[in-house]
């Protein structure tokens, strides 16, 4: 009884959040269109860089990169934060946070519900220009082999999802010191943008500076579930990429654990 009472809790959480975002659909809509912009200009640069020639790049002809950058925007649409780390700043500088303090929730719980619920919602308003995007594309659609695969890209999705809200909440963590967090943020981000494989496949990078890459938190944001995806990571390599990116989770779960705890102590409520 007590495990339903919390699961319909958490719930009812996930539907408020679902009501909320609800009401930004149109600004939604729009967004998902003009997020396809940036897809089409990568696709003309790819193009150029290709030529008419039939080679390769670190394993990827044009097809397999416009494939891979396609799975890029859906992967990013379906798990990547929309300004969560700033609502979660602003309730914890201007003081609303006291109300959830005295509410018999866990706040981490809390937000993860509504983020869920955001990106559930702007997966729905994106579908329809996804699908078109992807019939336009249709001739360079490379999918997955093996079933197993299928499985593999779902577990690694969900933590990728898991490591972006966690490292936007640990972000929104540092409002509890510095009244602006805007400026730790863009950095952060630029490292993330760079490195998570929205510019480029990861596994262009060669030797040592690769090596290192993988071992950071950001090519297990975007780039491996797409690795995955397109069956580039395989056996042991696979199976290691799994173990990185679960070690992430962890570590960012913490990470995200001991910023609340130590932020709380010192809240002071300040703009109620």
């Amino acid at each position: 009884m007590k495990f339903r009472q919390i699961l319909d809790k958490y719930r009812a959480i996930f539907s408020i959040g679902l009501q909320n975002t609800f009401v930004y659909r149109w600004n939604f809509l729009l967004r998902s269109l003009f997020a396809l912009i940036p897809l089409l200009g990568t696709v003309f640069v790819w193009r150029a860089i290709y030529g008419d020639t039939s080679s390769t790049i670190a394993g990827y002809d044009f097809g397999q990169m416009v494939f891979y950058f396609l799975i890029i925007l859906l992967v990013d649409n379906l798990i990547t934060p929309t300004e969560d780390e700033w609502q979660i700043a602003a309730e914890i500088r201007e003081g609303q946070l006291s109300s959830f303090l005295l509410k018999p929730f866990d706040f981490l719980a809390y937000r993860f519900c509504i983020f869920v619920g955001s990106r559930l919602l702007y997966t729905t308003v994106m579908l329809l220009p996804m699908v078109g995007v992807l019939w336009w594309y249709r001739q360079y659609l490379h999918w997955p082999e093996h079933a197993s695969t299928w499985g593999f890209f779902v577990v690694s999705l969900v933590m990728a999802g898991a490591i972006q809200f966690l490292i936007a909440y640990a972000l929104a963590m540092l409002a509890f010191w510095i009244l602006e967090i805007s400026t730790v943020v863009f950095i952060l981000y630029s490292f993330e943008y760079f490195l998570s494989g929205k510019l480029f496949p990861l596994d262009t990078v060669p030797g040592i500076a690769g090596t290192i890459l993988r071992l950071l938190p950001f090519p297990y944001e975007l780039y491996f579930p797409v690795a995955v995806l397109m069956e580039k990571i395989h056996g042991p390599q696979l199976l290691q990429g799994l173990i990185i990116q679960a070690t992430w989770v962890l570590l960012c779960y913490l990470l995200a654990r001991a910023l609340w705890n130590a932020g709380v102590r010192r809240y002071e409520a300040v703009g109620i």
